[in-house]
């Protein structure tokens, strides 16, 4: 019985964490809130405390004031004008008085701690036989026994309106109290959102670091704190930004010293009156070093920066086929007539021939190598799938990282381990995914999802 409660209690905590303000604008400013709220309860309390004696001393002074008038007039009156004053009292002054008999129906006055201070005060100054009750009979009020004589044994009860005893301010501190508490609430706020709107422009500005873009410069203004890290962000920018320069011009010339001399030693290879299969092995030796250069120099680009441009695919796909159809290599197409959707089309060209070059590496060029598009609810996937080895479930999350390669169930490869890792970076930039999948049949499934939010 306890572990279902125990699930059932976790659960409510969940669905009320997620409730929960997650910014900190919010979530300071809910603490804050509730903590002004908690002190003005708590001060409340504590002038509440220290006000009850001071007010059941006023109280009870009025109270006995009007005991000793009534018993005064009623003493000093003539017996025939007691009953014109009596009415007098119940019109004028709302004051009723009434002999005590043994058979009254009384109702206590409430157990609380105002009332306590009240009453002892009264029977203080009355006497100790004083009593109290909120209801004689079927009238209410606040009655009060007395005695004409301290040693005459008959009562009487005089009662006061109730309202004499409440407090007649208590609606006007409940509005201003409100209201404090209100301008407190404006003022921290004001407050926090002046230390949230620094760090949302911070936030802003990471995210456009991390997507590769040069942000703006930030305010080294306002407070220390802030102003130490808003610098120290803009000097983090701006390393970065040489940094990327730098790795520009190293790019640049990576491509071009080591290149040239490739495309140099080719055709010295090719001249050289080599037999014919030698110089093919050594061409295809020198041509593998430039793919395995050009994939150094797609990798350390990073993420691309292409515009996304409404692309049809279908389109796209066939003139990624054509030219492997023309070297020889069986390409199978499964395609619509036509689908449009915004992408980077340069890189997804690169996705696209990554996963090709390694199906046609692994697989060979004689088996066919099948090219679809499919489109589901939300996502549209492109799927490349050969039937070459593939690769083991446990291998493939290791093959998504740069520089690894499968050397047991794809041996004999060459390469620097770097085109899927390319894919999965175009594939995130795109905001999609690369999922690699067993084929029935014995193969690989290598299937490009790109999501379907804006397509056409």
């Amino acid at each position: 019985m306890r572990l279902p409660l125990l699930l059932k209690a976790r659960a409510r905590g969940r669905r009320l964490l997620r409730w929960l303000p997650r910014t900190l604008l919010w979530q300071t400013f809910l603490s804050i809130a509730l903590l002004l709220g908690l002190t003005l309860a708590i001060w409340s309390q504590i002038f509440r405390y220290f006000e009850e004696p001071s007010r059941a001393r006023d109280l009870a002074q009025m109270v006995v004031s009007v005991v000793n008038l009534t018993r005064t007039a009623l003493i000093n009156a003539e017996p025939r004008l007691r009953t014109e004053l009596l009415i007098d009292l119940a019109a004028l002054e709302g004051i009723r008085i009434y002999p005590a008999e043994a058979t009254d129906e009384l109702r206590p006055v409430p157990d609380t701690r105002p009332m306590r201070l009240l009453t002892a005060e009264i029977r203080r100054q009355l006497g100790d036989h004083t009593r109290f009750a909120v209801r004689w009979k079927t009238l209410d009020g606040f009655w009060v026994s007395f005695r004409l004589h301290p040693e005459d044994h008959d009562e009487y009860w005089v009662m006061l309106p109730s309202e004499r005893l409440q407090k007649h301010h208590a609606l006007e501190w409940l509005v201003w109290g409100s209201a404090a508490l209100v301008a407190s609430l404006l003022g921290a706020f004001l407050i926090v959102s002046r230390i949230s709107a620094p760090l949302r422009s911070l936030a802003r500005a990471a995210r456009m670091v991390g997507s590769g873009q040069n942000p703006p410069q930030q305010k080294e203004s306002g407070p220390v704190e802030l102003a130490v890290v808003s610098r120290a962000f803009n000097q983090m920018a701006g390393d970065l930004a040489r940094a990327e320069a730098d790795r520009a011009l190293i790019l640049a010339g990576v491509s071009h010293d080591l290149r040239t001399p490739l495309a140099r030693l080719r055709l010295g290879v090719e001249m050289s009156g080599a037999p014919e299969e030698e110089i093919a092995a050594m061409v295809a030796d020198i041509e593998e070093m430039d793919r395995i250069i050009g994939q150094f120099l797609d990798f350390g680009r990073g993420d691309p920066q292409e515009a996304a441009q409404p692309v049809d695919l279908v389109e796209l796909i066939r003139d990624l086929a054509e030219p492997y159809r023309l070297r020889g290599v069986r390409i199978e197409l499964d395609l619509p007539e036509r689908f449009s959707l915004p992408v980077r089309a340069l890189s997804l060209r690169r996705a696209i021939t990554n996963l090709i070059d390694n199906a046609i590496r692994y697989a060979g060029s004689d088996l066919p190598i099948t090219l679809s598009l499919s489109v589901m609810a939300d996502e549209l996937a492109i799927e490349i799938a050969d039937r070459g080895p593939g690769i083991p479930a446990t291998e493939v999350e290791r093959l998504r990282r740069p520089f690894t390669r499968l050397e047991n169930a794809r041996s004999n490869t060459k390469g620097a381990g770097l085109g899927l890792a390319i894919v999965e970076r175009i594939m995130r930039s795109h905001g999609g995914s690369l999922d690699l999948l067993a084929r029935d049949g014995g193969g690989l499934r290598a299937i490009l999802r790109l999501p379907l939010g804006r397509s056409r």
